[in-house]
């Protein structure tokens, strides 16, 4: 049965889950032996039972050990405590006479539970279908028969998705506690440039248009990268309401042609993202035309392009240039100029996606993937 990797707050939910099973475990073994002995009377095979409690008891504390850790918690291992509990079941007509009640009792809560919290929904849901059928197989069914089975079904249900609504709140709490702590970081930030950085860009500026010539050229970049950074500490310092909002990637990425030789191609459908996912892409893809402005031309041509999955967008940005040449990303980097690993790599890694570049005498090519967030579970 697939299952989307967890995120670290989810399996610190699971481990506590799985913790409180374990006091289950032991909750219901004790019932089990106090009911065998006193429903001894209708044991028909005394070594049977005998055995079977035996292995009930060795096998609560092997899961008990076993569950203790995530990686431990394997499909093998999940299987062999579900069929251990509906071999019991389908036992229980061999080992005690009449309608005595079932051999293991309540003992099978512990793999229905298992079932429920690490495979959420549709594991307590299995799991719940197998017991009741095994229950409903050992027996005449009744009335009373089958409620108990449906309960076993509908219960294990609801229990698997109380446990994925825990682990998605604790991942969606994670996250929000990371987007703060990043926020807080970037304003920190911003307040050194502005004590810093900006008074040296508005100085080179200013002296660049008083000497004339090529320092005029240098002044006028310094000046757009001076309201650019200004333009970002204005952003970051605005408390922005409903920045839980989505927006449509698509018409973000459309507002690109307004570059020159810049063509953007998006799907028909809105790709709805969250604000700030949205624009740090956008940004990511600014800084990738950025590079073609600066390296190709002008007016060189560049394709965006956008396509939207389930769990992810992509958005690649190509060009007809000449290529980077080998290492030169490397040497850049080492000379202190983290323009592409900062505002291409790094935004796309702090949103937990990915930058692949791909260059040669055809081109160069960006790929930027980022998963969506709540897209599945």
């Amino acid at each position: 049965m697939p299952r989307v990797s967890p995120s670290p707050a989810a399996v610190a939910v699971e481990d506590r889950l799985f913790r409180a099973l374990a006091v289950l475990r032991l909750v219901v073994l004790a019932n089990v032996v106090v009911l065998t002995v006193v429903r001894s009377g209708d044991v028909e095979r005394p070594a049977a039972a005998a055995a079977s409690l035996a292995v009930m008891t060795l096998w609560t504390g092997f899961a008990i050990w076993a569950y203790g850790e995530a990686r431990r918690r394997t499909p093998a291992l999940l299987v062999a405590d579900l069929a251990l509990a509906v071999a019991l079941l389908l036992a229980t007509p061999w080992v005690m006479r009449g309608d005595a009640g079932s051999l293991p009792g309540f003992w099978v809560i512990g793999a229905l539970v298992a079932w429920a919290i690490h495979y959420r929904w549709v594991g307590g849901l299995v799991a719940g279908a197998l017991l009741a059928a095994a229950d409903l197989a050992r027996q005449d069914v009744d009335r009373s028969d089958y409620g108990n089975a449906f309960l076993l079904v509908i219960g294990g249900a609801i229990l698997g998705f109380m446990c994925q609504s825990l682990q998605e709140m604790a991942t969606e709490r994670d996250q929000a506690e990371r987007a703060a702590a990043v926020a807080a970081e970037r304003a920190r930030l911003a307040r050194a440039v502005h004590d810093g950085v900006l008074q040296v860009l508005a100085l080179v500026q200013r002296r660049g248009r008083e000497l004339g010539g090529e320092a005029a050229e240098l002044g006028r970049l310094a000046g757009e990268q001076e309201g650019e950074l200004r333009r970002l500490i204005r952003a970051q310092d605005a408390v922005v309401a409903g920045a839980d909002d989505t927006v449509d990637l698509g018409a973000a990425l459309v507002q690109l042609e307004s570059r020159p030789g810049v063509t953007v191609s998006t799907p028909g459908t809105p790709v709805e993202l969250s604000a700030g996912t949205a624009r740090e892409l956008v940004a990511a893809a600014q800084a990738c035309l950025d590079n073609v402005h600066r390296h190709v031309g002008e007016d060189a041509p560049a394709w965006v392009l956008l396509q939207a999955f389930p769990d992810r967008v992509e958005v690649s940005v190509r060009d007809a240039g000449p290529g980077i040449p080998a290492g030169r990303l490397d040497a850049a980097a080492a000379d202190g100029r983290l323009g592409v690993a900062e505002s291409i790599r790094g935004r796309v890694a702090d949103l937990g996606g990915t930058a692949d570049l791909v260059t040669g005498s055809f081109g160069t090519e960006w790929e930027l993937v980022v998963p969506r967030l709540g897209s599945g579970a």
